[in-house]
């Protein structure tokens, strides 16, 4: 394969100029491409990819409990091969198609999965200088809950604004954007008996699209006057307008998602070795983001649904 093929190939592979990190632009995508590459050339699956990035993910969980600095140099490491994985195993299914539901549902799981390992290490850790915490070890498991309360909630609305985003850039092939009613009706369809697992899938998958709906309220209302006015052809003019008004957004969903959240958990335990910081940061300042960031959207939600009304 020549170069340029291989770099056109790499763009493929990309989710889009728009919602495409800077950090993961100069670092994961690339790593991640030669990984998918690689994965390709065996015959490996997306799906097995996500599998292994959530062990090693755990095994960085395990590696923060240590009040070592190398021992946690170690589960930094794993940490990012852990997201290396991540990112590949996108790569991998846009540059051979191999799309599934399934697959959208284990890569969002996936780094849910190394957080609660990194969180609990972080509970168990014996020293966690500070003198409170220490007295009273309980207050630090409270804190960690309340941080992986909000950090799934920050993973969850950073996730749906992104895949609406992608709705109005690349259509509805392009996106992975859902609807709870059509994943219901799904659930249903399936039978316990001879569908376990699916419909077990489907009823935490349903659950999570519900919630993301029921936080965006003038999105839905946006989606559903859309639906009833254009039905499946929404003009280029409005499209345009929408990723106008959101793409400014997309900084914020990329900020509640992975790099800056890893930053904030490297510099606590490696720099300042006071991992409860890191929570810290998740109660205060990725809410204030998080607020921000579905105010401005659900206002640009409001004013282009009065616009169509």
């Amino acid at each position: 394969m020549n170069l340029k093929k291989l770099r056109e190939e790499y763009r493929g592979s990309l989710k889009s100029s728009d919602t495409e990190e800077w950090f993961d632009l100069i670092f994961y995508r690339p790593i991640g491409f030669a990984w998918a590459v690689a994965a390709r050339s065996l015959g490996i699956h997306p799906n097995a990819i996500t599998i292994a990035s959530i062990f090693i993910g755990i095994g960085a969980g395990v590696a923060f409990y240590f009040d070592n600095i190398w021992i946690n140099l170690v589960g930094m490491f794993l940490l990012i091969w852990a997201n290396s994985y991540d990112s590949a195993d996108g790569q991998l299914a846009r540059m051979t198609k191999q799309y599934s539901r399934l697959g959208r549902i284990l890569d969002g799981v996936s780094s849910d999965i190394w957080f609660v390992a990194i969180y609990i290490a972080i509970c168990m850790r014996e020293n966690v200088t500070s003198e409170f915490f220490i007295a009273h070890k309980w207050a630090i498991w409270i804190i960690g809950l309340v941080a992986g309360i909000c950090h799934a909630q920050q993973a969850a609305m950073a996730d749906i604004y992104r895949q609406f985003h992608l709705f109005f850039l690349k259509g509805k092939g392009g996106s992975e954007l859902e609807d709870a009613g059509a994943l219901w009706k799904k659930y249903h369809e399936l039978t316990w008996s001879r569908d376990f697992f699916g419909k077990l899938v489907m009823l935490f998958y349903a659950n999570y699209t519900r919630t993301q709906e029921r936080c965006t309220p003038e999105m839905q209302r946006l989606r559903r006057a859309l639906s009833a006015r254009y039905r499946e052809s929404i003009p280029k003019e409005f499209s345009a307008t929408f990723r106008a008004g959101s793409r400014p957004l997309m900084k914020y969903t990329n900020i509640l998602s992975f790099n800056v959240r890893s930053w904030a958990l490297f510099i606590s335990i490696l720099l300042l070795q006071m991992p409860w910081v890191y929570f810290a940061f998740e109660i205060t300042v990725m809410n204030i983001l998080l607020v921000y960031m579905v105010w401005r959207h659900e206002l640009l939600c409001r004013r282009l649904r009065k616009e169509i009304e």
